[in-house]
């Protein structure tokens, strides 16, 4: 029962807290409404467990909304921007994260070359972001299930597009996992299992199986 010596946290090819930055990108109003892909509800949780979890390991984090300054959107969802209080979005109005000259130099600002990503709608937001940040050498870990598209077409159509561009598929889940590596990690171990298991796991076990909204 003894571990190996923890790896090199920034030369690891798993992501680590020490070697990966969060990119939340464009979780308002109406991009969060039309989502078809899956259901929202279960989106929103999931996504909130997500930045829980980058939080918790102290992953950089690159916050961005589009349009909110120029008046023609609305900012933030309040149950995201209530967990992302300390972080100051990076508005924009360029479709492409990726084309903002700000969003990229905060991504640069964080150093690491392992970005997850949650990003709204999978086939736009995600998918355009994900293959210029591949072909820039940075190595990408959608959240699956904690993003969605306007269909379930255009969402299955966007993750299989930046997949064969090299992007590494994730849940939320197998992030926490991930993250911890080992339970002999005593620091973050009580609270990883406070978000993974009992506020979501264990509460859900006799729930039904919600459907696509």
């Amino acid at each position: 029962m003894t571990s190996q010596p923890i790896r090199d946290p920034i030369a690891d090819h798993l992501l680590t807290p020490q070697n990966s930055a969060f990119l939340f990108i464009d979780y308002q109003p109406p991009q969060f409404s039309a989502v078809k892909s899956m259901n929202r509800d279960l989106m929103m949780k999931n996504a909130i467990s997500t930045i829980k979890l980058v939080q918790l390991f102290g992953v950089p984090i690159v916050y961005s909304s589009v349009n909110v300054q120029t008046g023609l959107n609305q900012p933030t969802l309040p149950q995201f921007a209530e967990l992302l209080q300390d972080e100051t979005p990076v508005d924009r109005t360029s479709v492409n994260s990726w084309e903002d000259v700000e969003f990229v130099q905060a991504v640069h600002a964080t150093g690491r070359r392992k970005l997850i990503i949650c990003a709204l709608w999978t086939e736009i937001c995600m998918a355009f972001t994900a293959l210029d940040a591949l072909r820039d050498g940075y190595e990408v870990y959608p959240v699956v299930d904690a993003i969605g598209g306007t269909s379930h077409e255009a969402h299955r159509s966007g993750m299989k597009r930046v997949i064969q561009a090299g992007a590494q598929p994730i849940t939320w889940v197998s992030l926490s996992s991930e993250l911890q590596r080992d339970w002999a990690r005593t620091e973050t171990i009580d609270s990883v299992v406070e978000i993974v298991l009992n506020e979501r796991l264990i509460p859900e076990l006799d729930q039904p199986e919600p459907v696509a909204a």
